[in-house]
Protein backbone atom coordinates (compact mmCIF):
# COMPACT_ATOMS: atom_id res chain seq x y z
CA UNK A 1 0.00 0.00 0.00
CA UNK A 2 1.14 3.21 -0.82
CA UNK A 3 1.19 6.12 2.06
CA UNK A 4 1.32 9.87 1.52
CA UNK A 5 4.13 12.01 3.53
CA UNK A 6 2.47 15.17 4.46
CA UNK A 7 5.37 16.56 5.60
CA UNK A 8 7.14 16.76 1.84
CA UNK A 9 4.54 15.74 -0.23
CA UNK A 10 5.95 12.28 -1.23
CA UNK A 11 4.21 9.15 -1.65
CA UNK A 12 6.13 5.87 -0.43
CA UNK A 13 5.98 2.61 -1.15
CA UNK A 14 5.83 -0.58 1.05
CA UNK A 15 9.37 -2.39 0.91
CA UNK A 16 8.02 -4.75 3.91
CA UNK A 17 9.64 -5.45 7.19
CA UNK A 18 8.27 -1.98 8.42
CA UNK A 19 10.85 0.09 5.32
CA UNK A 20 8.96 2.28 2.57
CA UNK A 21 10.73 4.32 -0.16
CA UNK A 22 9.76 7.73 -1.25
CA UNK A 23 9.53 8.90 -4.64
CA UNK A 24 12.68 10.62 -4.30
CA UNK A 25 14.38 7.26 -3.22
CA UNK A 26 14.79 7.82 0.29
CA UNK A 27 14.66 4.93 3.10
CA UNK A 28 11.32 5.52 5.87
CA UNK A 29 11.13 3.18 8.51
CA UNK A 30 7.35 3.28 10.08
CA UNK A 31 7.25 4.32 13.76
CA UNK A 32 3.55 3.36 13.80
CA UNK A 33 1.20 6.27 14.68
CA UNK A 34 1.32 7.91 11.32
CA UNK A 35 4.89 8.59 11.80
CA UNK A 36 7.94 7.62 9.75
CA UNK A 37 11.44 8.22 10.01
CA UNK A 38 13.64 9.33 7.26
CA UNK A 39 17.14 6.70 7.38
CA UNK A 40 19.12 9.01 5.81
CA UNK A 41 18.24 12.24 7.99
CA UNK A 42 17.01 10.74 11.12
CA UNK A 43 13.78 13.60 10.10
CA UNK A 44 10.28 12.30 11.57
CA UNK A 45 7.34 12.60 8.68
CA UNK A 46 3.53 12.59 9.33
CA UNK A 47 2.33 10.41 7.07
CA UNK A 48 -1.05 8.64 6.13
CA UNK A 49 -1.85 6.03 8.10
CA UNK A 50 -5.57 5.15 6.03
CA UNK A 51 -5.71 1.84 4.26
CA UNK A 52 -8.21 4.27 2.23
CA UNK A 53 -6.45 7.07 0.98
CA UNK A 54 -4.97 5.20 -2.33
CA UNK A 55 -8.35 4.90 -3.18
CA UNK A 56 -8.75 8.75 -4.07
CA UNK A 57 -5.88 7.99 -6.61
CA UNK A 58 -7.04 4.70 -7.74
CA UNK A 59 -8.98 5.53 -11.78
CA UNK A 60 -10.21 1.75 -11.48
CA UNK A 61 -12.42 2.60 -8.42
CA UNK A 62 -15.79 3.83 -8.18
Amino acid sequence: MDRFDFTDGDFCMNMGGGMMMDTEGHMMQDMGSGMAMDMESGEMHIMDSSSSFGSLFDDDKE
